[in-house]
């Protein structure tokens, strides 16, 4: 186990790179060795770094919700980051992509809290724990060279890869919604891209909130109430380039859109 000053330092690392737009080597590479329990607690310490500098935890992105690409890693659970209120967009707005190294965007699915989960859940007791859904997309970056040849550790130091999220304006209560089956359309300057149902995140969305509460009972913590939760991607990422016009469409949900510049 890495002690507390070690993990401070690599944290300090990655957010310095973080802010200068820098490309670091892998911790796991300049650094060494260092496993997925030493990675989350250098994701708390930038995390502490954010916050002191005023910005305010908004809730959790899960990653890796793929059972495919889990059992390819030999990973048995997904991993989490976690976001802040100076990481959002808002919907319809310019992203300057030159505030990111590489960035990347995915379409997922947003949900609110309703109540405070400090225990692990049951997949049938997540629905009523949702105030309310909305399309969302999240903007991933990486502080690591090229983004590619990495841990898994690493990811997770690197707050699972986290750099924005744009949310619909237009949140709705879910009920009557079949959750693990809406169809969801990414588009790019008027082209369909990628197309996929919900059922892609987990198999089920729910199930990557029921994860997330078990994760962070693991860790100590608990789900506030209000916290935003995005469920996972449910295609490939794609890049983003300045002049591009990204917009996801899902079934039952307002859509959302995001402009580069």
């Amino acid at each position: 186990m890495l002690d507390e000053q070690t993990c401070a330092k690599l944290a300090r690392q990655l957010d310095e790179a973080r802010r200068a737009r820098r490309e670091i080597e892998p911790l796991r590479k300049s650094f060494g060795e260092f496993d997925l329990e030493d990675a989350y607690r250098i994701q708390r310490a930038g995390i502490g770094l954010r916050v002191a500098r005023g910005e305010v935890v908004a809730g959790y992105k899960m990653g890796l919700t793929s059972k495919a690409k889990r059992e390819q890693m030999d990973l048995k659970e997904p991993i989490y980051g976690v976001l802040t209120d100076a990481m959002r967009i808002p919907d319809g707005e310019a992203f300057p992509v030159r505030r990111a190294i590489h960035p990347r965007i995915e379409p997922e699915i947003a949900r609110v809290i309703a109540r405070e989960l400090r225990e692990p859940i049951e997949l049938s007791e997540a629905p009523a724990a949702i105030a309310s859904v909305c399309a969302a997309m999240d903007v991933l970056d990486s502080r690591y060279t090229g983004f590619k040849y990495f841990s898994l550790p690493d990811v997770v130091a690197d707050n699972a890869s986290s750099s924005h999220f744009v949310l619909s304006d237009d949140a709705r209560v879910p009920r009557g919604l079949d959750l693990a089956r809406l169809r969801m359309r990414v588009v790019i300057d008027g082209v369909a891209k990628h197309e996929a149902e919900s059922s892609a995140i987990s198999g089920n969305p729910l199930l990557s909130l029921v994860q997330l509460v078990g994760l962070l009972h693991a860790h100590g913590q608990a789900l506030p109430a209000g916290s935003l939760v995005l469920t996972g991607a449910a295609t490939p990422a794609e890049p983003l380039a300045p002049g591009q016009v990204v917009k996801l469409e899902v079934t039952g949900l307002a859509p959302v859109t995001l402009r580069c510049t």
